[in-house]
């Protein structure tokens, strides 16, 4: 007896929603991805102006005591008083080298870019499961998805294996994109919840 194959369009929709559920992947990897290259940037940031601080702070302790001659005697004051402030010089030079403030701002535009296609991904697997656009309709929809995709990473700024790292770590063992039912529960008004009254 010959099996029964799958209608083409059946076929052709699964290949398809296997395919979106793919990008959809790709596409939340690299936003979470993102999000954690900008929360490195903003420790880089802090740390960078709290070392500022610290050197500010110092030369200045050292000025006024070589200007009163408590700590130190008036040369070894002098010298102290220059090496701390080529330190404050240098920290500054780092703020106009390193610009960890911009980056992360750079980092958290391209996440907040990558979040609207993750959620039209995911859009489109539930509308493609439910059946409720045609395959035509659902292509056209991949493939201006691919386009929008395309230009927020052309010019999105590189990420670290660190920040790759963090956001697998996000994904996998904190199920950081994933909710449970009561857990939605939760934040639903009684009407709107799975389980009933809670």
């Amino acid at each position: 007896m010959r099996q029964r194959t799958a209608e083409p369009s059946v076929a052709n929709r699964l290949l398809l929603l296997n395919q979106v559920r793919e990008l959809y992947g790709r596409i939340a990897y690299t936003q979470k991805t993102h999000e954690k290259q900008a929360d490195i940037c903003a420790m880089s940031s802090r740390r960078q102006r709290g070392w500022k601080v610290v050197l500010t702070a110092v030369g200045s302790g050292t000025f006024l005591a070589s200007l009163f001659g408590v700590l130190l005697e008036p040369q070894w004051a002098s010298l102290a008083t220059s090496f701390i402030a080529v330190l404050v010089t240098a920290a500054s030079l780092g703020d106009r080298t390193f610009r960890h403030g911009e980056e992360m701002q750079q980092h958290r535009d391209t996440a907040a870019q990558l979040w609207d296609l993750r959620e039209s991904y995911l859009s489109l697997i539930v509308d493609l499961k439910s059946e409720t656009v045609s395959l035509g309709q659902a292509l056209h929809r991949r493939d201006e998805l691919q386009k929008a995709a395309q230009a927020v990473l052309r010019d999105a700024p590189r990420t670290t294996p660190r920040a790759y790292t963090m956001a697998q770590s996000g994904l996998k063992d904190n199920e950081d994109l994933t909710f449970s039912t009561e857990e939605i529960d939760v934040m639903l008004p009684q009407a709107l919840r799975e389980n009933g009254a809670q």
